[in-house]
């Protein structure tokens, strides 16, 4: 069984992804830079704390799963790497593509598997989607929108931490948004034009307490394609009881995804008419990917440099 570690609990994510790794592996130890946090969350699933990043790295662990602030993955990250860890991490990579090019030279140099959570792409909705596409029935494709919300900032549910433009280098796009980003350049590639529009919606006052930051909480990102494709990646902290929607378009009609309902499609084919698609079966999801050692394709270094490269150019449009 492998042996794993915890390289920070700041994600909110790091509980789901701990509690998989004890199913699937043994996991021996947790470090996180807030003793507070690191403290409470082994005492809650019953971990050692270690007391420091360096007894992490001198555990001997045959991997290392990364949740901390992603200001700092670079960092960690190539000192995992350096005591030949193989590494899961949570996204985004990096907050620039120099710490991405640290990274990847010292995964390349020490030899070590990587993995980054990419974890849609895996899921039925965005498979039957681009299975639809790819299948040439939409004819020659325009339009992809994506559409990812939740109210962590109208309901004030989401951690004081997750506003810190410090240590997540934005708000919401860099969060959530990350989805609707990896799986537009999945489907689309890379763009040749990136404009954002960020905003303040909340009027819950806790939330906005929690953010001195002002990092945005509602978010559209718009990214022009050679060949005439638009595609639009829409999120935000502000947006209860509203499904995760990712839509293709093309010149002989569409498909569309809506969590909970679905995948339809109309196209020439159905006579214009709306017809249900199947829906093709999920695959394991990265995490599990990395636990068992059958890692697919889509969630490799380059797909973590091109998510970041895309969270680049947003804040910078």
């Amino acid at each position: 069984m492998k042996k794993i570690v915890i390289c920070g609990v700041w994600h909110v994510h790091a509980e789901g992804y701990t509690k998989t790794a004890m199913e699937h592996a043994e996991v021996i130890g947790v470090w996180d830079a807030d003793e507070k946090r690191k403290a409470a969350f082994c005492e809650e699933l019953g971990l050692k704390a270690f007391a420091d990043l360096g007894e992490l790295l001198a555990s001997g662990a045959d991997g290392a799963i990364v949740c901390a602030a992603t200001d700092i993955h670079a960092d960690v990250i190539v000192q995992l790497a350096a005591a030949k860890m193989d590494i899961f991490t949570e996204k985004v990579l990096a907050l620039s593509e120099a710490d991405c090019d640290r990274i990847e030279k010292a995964v390349q140099e020490n030899g070590v598997k990587f993995v980054i959570s990419l974890v849609q792409k895996y899921t039925a909705g965005p498979l039957t989607v681009k299975s639809v596409m790819d299948s040439g029935e939409l004819g020659k494709i325009s339009y992809v929108r994506f559409r990812n919300c939740h109210s962590g900032s109208s309901r004030a549910w989401l951690p004081p931490h997750f506003y810190s433009a410090k240590e997540c280098g934005g708000g919401a796009m860099i969060d959530l948004g990350a989805h609707g980003m990896y799986l537009i350049d999945w489907l689309c590639g890379v763009p040749v034009t990136v404009k954002s529009v960020f905003g303040n919606a909340s009027v819950n006052e806790e939330a906005n307490r929690r953010n001195p930051d002002g990092v945005e909480d509602n978010a559209v990102t718009v990214m022009g394609f050679a060949g005439g494709v638009i595609a639009v990646n829409e999120t935000g902290f502000v947006s209860g009881n509203c499904p995760m929607m990712l839509e293709v378009d093309g010149e002989n009609g569409f498909v569309r995804f809506t969590a909970g309902s679905g995948v339809i499609k109309r196209t020439a084919s159905t006579g214009g008419k709306d017809e249900s698609v199947p829906m093709l079966d999920a695959q394991p999801a990265p995490l599990l990917q990395f636990l068992t050692d059958k890692i697919l394709p889509g969630c490799g270094i380059a797909e973590a440099r091109a998510l970041t490269h895309l969270m680049v150019e947003a804040y910078r449009g």
